[in-house]
């Protein structure tokens, strides 16, 4: 009965030390979220405002875009629409080919995840270096970022300072993170200075401007961005906002969502070419216009890509983000990877308790759980229903249908009480394997109630 998701938070589980400190280490940073929007008396104000302005963008992305262009291009800077991963992989070739380009700096962008854009270029001969100190750590172990905004959150550092020494050379058993930090930026330095283009992702784009912004904590984005000529900013169509005073509003909210901070270290502005240089943008559909074809999940681009969702989610915390089957995993990702691979990705709906914690810590006001609420009712049309699941659930129904049943079911609940474990806990109860049944009360809550109301009533 067991999930792929379900499966693969088994691996995830065994190290309990290690999965009692993501959890614990995730929930530090909601906490941190919590007093920080609590400290802001208008918070909910923001968020609505946060969520009407995406709302507005969204529908409205044809003469939003064209303006971004209009001013972009008025900029002096060159911009590029890709309705698919092979486009965008394609016109940063492209670029990167027509200016002779060998070596090429990144900073984090989960559209490039998305895209496979990493393995593409590297396929043509192009040596790719990813500057984020997360993504750099996951580029050395040749592994996917487990958490959108803190990609390397499920390692600790003796791992780091282990992976250090071997490829960096650092020093023996030095896993203190400044050393450590230190020794990352003293190899990226380098490149920095010897790569022959550089690029970077965006957190909004401003139609008014027409710029790309990057909210960063590293500054490694405006080392990668200052340091070469040849700058490409890519990002998807649901980051175009109206303009400079929406950006006030989202800022306001990300890094509070985010890792409950005011605001990042860096908030750059990329619209103009360096002197003798180029800027190139590229606007990416990739299925997102279909997604805002779709009434019941068009809110799901909303999102800003905080991680907000994935901090508060209890499914998450517990079992890792490489137990997911969609490269983004948490709440947002079990629904995106739905509205894009169904039958791929049907595993990754049970990994939610529907808390709604998620719904509720979410900056622009997505739906998050309700939205898998809606894919689980989705599951048996989709054919994708689990057969066990199905059986127990008609069990129930047919349990819940018929009070006489019902009432005899709970009168001999007790029994389980006094059954030998190997009864009630073998390989057949999937659910017993991390969990323990409550032990059953002798009479209901209902009997109890019936015979103390009499009771009240005779005397």
């Amino acid at each position: 009965m067991s999930t792929t998701h379900a499966k693969a938070a088994k691996a995830f589980l065994s190290d309990k030390v290690n999965a009692e400190w993501h959890d614990k280490t995730l929930y530090m940073v909601r906490a941190k979220r919590d007093r920080l929007s609590h400290a802001i008396p208008e918070w909910e104000e923001l968020r609505h405002t946060a969520r009407d302005l995406k709302l507005y963008s969204n529908s409205h992305l044809p003469e939003l875009i064209e303006e971004f262009e209009k001013n972009a291009t008025a900029n002096g800077c060159h911009v590029h629409y890709a309705k698919d991963a092979e486009e965008y992989c394609s016109i940063i070739e492209e670029i990167l080919r027509n200016h002779g380009v060998h070596k090429l700096v990144k900073s984090k962008s989960m559209l490039s995840e998305e895209c496979n854009l990493n393995p593409y270029l590297i396929e043509k001969g192009y040596e790719v270096i990813e500057s984020d100190l997360g993504e750099r750590i996951l580029q050395l172990l040749n592994v996917r970022p487990s958490h959108i905004v803190m990609p390397a959150i499920h390692l600790k550092r003796e791992t780091v300072g282990k992976l250090f020494e071997e490829k960096l050379g650092s020093q023996e058993g030095n896993s203190d993170p400044t050393y450590l930090t230190h020794q990352a930026r003293k190899a990226l330095r380098q490149d920095f200075l010897n790569a022959d283009a550089a690029m970077t992702g965006g957190n909004f784009a401003v139609a008014s401007t027409g710029e790309v912004i990057v909210c960063t904590n590293e500054g490694n984005a405006d080392m990668g961005m200052s340091c070469q000529k040849l700058n490409i900013c890519a990002f998807g169509i649901d980051k175009i906002i109206p303009n400079l005073e929406s950006l006030g509003i989202f800022t306001r909210l990300l890094a509070r969502s985010a890792t409950g901070q005011p605001i990042t270290t860096y908030t750059s502005h990329f619209g103009r070419p360096h002197k003798g240089g180029e800027q190139h943008f590229i606007i990416v559909d990739n299925g997102r216009s279909k997604i805002l074809g779709m009434p019941q999940h068009r809110k799901v681009m909303n999102c800003i890509r905080c991680g907000a969702c994935m901090n508060t989610c209890p499914v998450y915390r517990r079992s890792g983000g490489y137990s997911y089957s969609y490269f983004i995993p948490g709440p947002i990702g079990i629904n995106l990877g739905m509205l894009n691979d169904p039958q791929k990705h049907s595993g990754n709906v049970s990994a939610c308790s529907l808390c709604l914690s998620c719904s509720y810590v979410c900056p622009v006001m997505v739906d998050l759980g309700e939205q898998i609420y809606i894919w689980r009712q989705k599951l048996d049309g989709l054919g994708q229903a689990n057969s066990q699941k199905k059986m127990m659930s008609k069990g129930i129904q047919l349990l819940m249908e018929r009070p006489s049943l019902f009432h005899s079911a709970l009168k001999m609940a007790p029994i389980a009480n006094k059954m030998p474990r190997f009864v009630l806990y073998n390989g057949l109860n999937a659910w017993g394997k991390e969990r323990e049944l409550p032990h059953f009360a002798k009479q209901s809550f209902e009997a109890w109630w019936k015979q103390n109301h009499q009771k009240k009533n005779t005397k």
